[in-house]
């Protein structure tokens, strides 16, 4: 179904629940076709029960099975996921070791952990 990840890749990691949206997963595939560069996916899907979910007032995007957080070694990894998730109409969250990146329904963001 995908070309560079299985469904599993996105397991919450304290629950191992999956309820994450195929259609966001096709286009990260496509996202990491574009980058040339393999992801490493460091969350995916989260439970309503997952300790950083547990602590918001209403689930995030996690939850809701639409984002994910993938690995970067570097600047260029930053830069090319940045551009190319943005000019896909994705939201992003920039951090040192990671890249957040989700399809929220409202217009999407920008910013920096």
């Amino acid at each position: 179904m995908f070309k560079y990840f299985s469904i599993e890749d996105f397991d919450c990691s304290e629950t191992g629940e999956n309820e994450m949206d195929v259609e966001f997963i096709k286009a990260l595939d496509h996202l990491r076709g574009v980058c040339k560069f393999p992801f490493i996916i460091t969350s995916g899907f989260r439970s309503k029960t997952h300790s950083v979910e547990a602590r918001k007032s209403s689930p995030g995007t996690h939850a809701q099975g639409i984002a994910a957080d993938i690995k970067v070694s570097g600047g260029a990894q930053r830069l090319a996921i940045v551009k190319h998730a943005s000019a896909m109409g994705m939201s992003v969250g920039v951090a040192k070791t990671f890249v957040h990146v989700d399809s929220r329904k409202t217009a999407p963001m920008c910013w920096c952990y």
